[in-house]
């Protein structure tokens, strides 16, 4: 196992563009860390300062309090997973897991006994002797992680292992992955696009933001229910959260014809007067019947799509001026298209953020 710190690590490229900004972590023993972000945030350049393939332009990079900046990969005791597989295509299933210990030249009693420990761990006993192209995408990806797990590194590094497979394989993977993780328990740094893998795999969760910064880092359960900026609580949550924008006017949100009385939600209401601010509350947390301490939100059905367990109801709300928003609801008391649908936030379920600064306003609600 492994302990990184990152102290104001910052990535500039020679054409100028600044990848990553002021990166600030202190990652412990054995956690699995997951990055996430949209594309160009820099969670990938990331990965590669830590694997010592890229170098870092200003900051400080520890591992196990080791300044690490120049070290040598070689040096960092790291095994990568990257999103390609990067298999041998001449060399089998058995040869690709024994690859790097034979390069470093490990006997082959240890070498067989180490390959057949890690292919039953991954289930990949009976396929030792076939090609990376008789093989499916998800067993191609335990190969992978094989070859990384079988050296017994303290750091394990995967730059979004799972991408190309398909969503019932990603299922599996991700389930698997983090079991070898609680066996082996190195410390992991898993580079995501997919937030769902993200919430169900990591301890921490790292969300960045396109040029490189970094918003909020936190568990998973810190991220989803207290998202500290408009970007978290947009990006983490599938449908995203909703967003109704307008201005405090005597404590109240006044827009698209609703009057939502701030006062419960908002620490202190005086300091948001006059001021522009969105109010937010996640599809799935509406309530069909109204409770003691919540907002009666009144819209129009436009689309509703039958999911199973749930469906989504798409609406909006307003009469003249309208705003699109996306509720969860049963789908066994669901609305009909072109109904009129009144539903409920708790308290416990809004949040209000500064439209300016994009910050959430002060307030002590526990959210449930």
């Amino acid at each position: 196992m492994a302990q990184l710190k990152f102290v104001d690590v910052n990535k500039v490229y020679p054409n100028g563009y600044h990848a990553v900004h002021d990166f600030n972590m202190e990652i412990g023993d054995g956690e699995f860390i997951c990055l996430v972000g949209d594309s160009g945030c820099g969670k990938s350049t990331t990965l590669r300062m830590i694997a010592g393939l890229e170098d870092i332009t200003s900051g400080d990079f520890y591992i196990d309090g080791v300044r690490a900046n120049q070290m040598s990969s070689r040096d960092r005791g790291i095994a990568m997973v990257f999103q390609s597989y990067a298999l041998y295509p001449h060399l089998t299933v058995y040869e690709n897991l024994a690859f790097g210990l034979t390069l470093e030249g490990v006997d082959a009693e240890v070498i067989e006994e180490k390959v057949q420990a890690t292919a039953k761990i991954l289930g990949l006993t009976d396929y030792l002797e076939r090609f990376p192209r008789a093989l499916s995408g998800g067993q191609c990806q335990r190969v992978a992680v094989g070859r990384a797990l079988i050296r017994k590194v303290n750091i394990f590094l995967m730059d979004e292992p799972l991408s190309n497979l398909d969503a019932k394989q990603r299922v599996t993977m991700r389930s698997e992955i983090k079991q070898i993780h609680r066996s082996v328990g190195a410390t992991t740094i898993y580079v995501t696009h997919d937030q769902t893998e993200a919430m169900t795999m990591s301890d921490r969760i790292v969300v960045m933001k396109s040029g490189g910064y970094v918003q909020q880092i936190g568990t998973p359960y810190e991220l989803y229910f207290y998202p500290k900026n408009l970007f978290v609580a947009g990006f983490i949550g599938e449908p995203p959260m909703n967003f109704i924008r307008g201005t405090v006017n005597g404590g109240k949100l006044e827009a698209y014809g609703l009057n939502i009385d701030l006062t419960p939600v908002v620490k202190d209401v005086k300091s948001i007067e006059g001021r522009a601010v969105v109010f937010a509350f996640r599809p799935e947390a509406i309530k069909p019947d109204k409770g003691a301490a919540s907002y009666e939100i009144k819209s129009k059905v436009e689309l509703t799509e039958l999911l199973g367990d749930t469906t989504n109801v798409y609406a909006t709300v307003g009469s003249e001026e309208k705003v699109n928003i996306i509720l969860k609801v049963n789908p066994h008391r669901a609305p009909e298209t072109g109904s009129d649908f009144t539903f409920y936030v708790p308290h416990t379920a809004a949040y209000v953020y500064d439209a300016e600064t994009e910050e959430i306003v002060e307030n002590d609600i526990e959210r449930r």
